[in-house]
């Protein structure tokens, strides 16, 4: 799951500002994790130890409260007496990478993105957007082809997938409904040749670039095997010791390479 990381903080410092180069620095200054990292993470440690997916990342969301979260989601974290409001944004899908590595079978790999994406994103088009993250991530560490992932993806989602990330870019501006900014980051990934490149390739549509480079990062990471070592040593140095250590925890347990 750290593709899922690496591309969070690859995209945070260019989020939201309309910046549609291919060519960016990588890391700067401004480059952080964000809530999709502190999510991811929280999804992970619910799936090691079998904890409430709720209560889990309310834990995690309490601890991190000022990185970036949503109005409505802030709200949640806030409250626990505050149920799934409705949301079919992309934010089940940048948390729902740990799902796609820990399960056994594309049935389970659905049934539990539903389940990680439910205490907030109980609207269709949430559960979707997870789902398909989720499923994405199954399939390519399986060993499918691209084209063979894409089709399962149109069957399953009726995401329109047969466009390129450069005829996509021109007129894509800022979304965060799931349905519109998902089916781009799978775009990102279906389009590249290596890892770099598909979090290169979400960032440079100038949208929601720290999301769609997560989403992206995740499914690139299974495809491929692995983060780049110099991509993934820069991404542990930023993140603080009590999110790297379940990170690594994971990996360990899942057997991903290099984390």
């Amino acid at each position: 799951m750290l593709g899922a990381i690496a591309g969070d903080i690859i995209g945070s410092a260019w989020e939201a500002s309309g910046e549609k180069r291919f060519d960016f620095p990588l890391f700067t200054a401004r480059s952080r994790f964000t809530d999709d990292t502190v999510m991811t993470v929280a999804v992970a440690h619910a799936l090691l130890d079998e904890r409430d997916y709720a209560a889990t990342m309310r834990e995690y969301g309490r601890r991190y409260p000022f990185v970036g979260y949503g109005t409505h989601f802030h709200r949640w974290l806030s409250d626990a007496s505050i149920g799934p409001y409705g949301s079919y944004d992309n934010g089940a899908a940048t948390r729902a990478s740990p799902v796609g590595f820990a399960a056994v079978s594309a049935d389970d790999a659905l049934a539990e993105a539903e389940r990680s994406a439910l205490p907030t994103h109980n609207h269709p088009a949430g559960i979707r957007g997870a789902q398909a993250t989720a499923l994405a991530i199954y399939l390519a560490r399986s060993g499918e082809e691209k084209e063979a992932i894409r089709r399962e993806l149109i069957a399953r989602f009726g995401y329109s997938l047969e466009r390129t990330v450069e005829e996509t870019r021109p007129g894509y501006r800022l979304q965060l409904a799931a349905e519109r900014s998902v089916p781009e980051a799978i775009i990102s990934f279906l389009d590249a040749d290596d890892f770099e490149t598909a979090v290169r390739n979400a960032v440079s549509l100038g949208g929601d670039a720290d999301t769609m480079a997560c989403i992206a990062g995740a499914i690139a990471e299974a495809y491929w095997g692995a983060v780049p070592d110099a991509i993934a040593a820069e991404v542990q140095d930023r993140l603080p010791p009590d999110l790297l250590l379940i990170t690594e925890r994971f990996a360990r347990r899942y057997g991903l390479a290099g984390e």
